[in-house]
């Protein structure tokens, strides 16, 4: 009998999460977003739920504490926005909440903007549906 998984993921969420966010949409156009491991809200709420699976910091950034959580905000956003589920005109507020919860968290402001430019820069390939983690197969 064969396991179906994804690869490419560091950290599971523990607990369930919830956030608030900047990405507040019109209730009478637009529907709660609602995944097996993310529920976000028009209000702005988001649950992460426990079992999330994410990568952390990305390219040359380090996984230190004050870049988990927002890379947690940040990877449960982009992975509302690669499955269609976010309009993509929210990637740009995606990209503020990391900075911001980074910030929240004590990081130096200098490496916080570094980071918000890197991801502004270098990771809307991450938000394509076409680079939706595939499921594999073993044996």
């Amino acid at each position: 009998m064969s396991i179906k998984y994804r690869c490419g993921f560091k950290y599971q969420l523990a607990l369930d999460y919830m956030v608030q966010t900047g990405v507040i949409r019109d209730k009478k156009k637009e529907k709660i977003i609602c995944t097996d491991y993310v529920t976000l809200f028009t209000d702005g709420q988001m649950l992460i739920r426990k079992g999330f699976a994410w990568d952390g910091a990305s390219s040359i950034a380090r996984d230190t504490r004050t870049i988990m959580r927002g890379s947690l905000i940040h990877d449960a956003l982009y992975s509302l926005l690669r499955t269609g589920k976010l309009d993509m005109k929210w990637r740009e507020q995606s990209d503020m909440e990391l900075w911001k919860a980074c910030c929240e968290d004590g990081m130096w402001r200098l490496r916080a903007w570094w980071v918000h430019r890197a991801v502004r820069k270098f990771a809307k390939f991450a938000a394509l549906p076409e680079n939706h983690k595939e499921i594999l197969e073993a044996p």
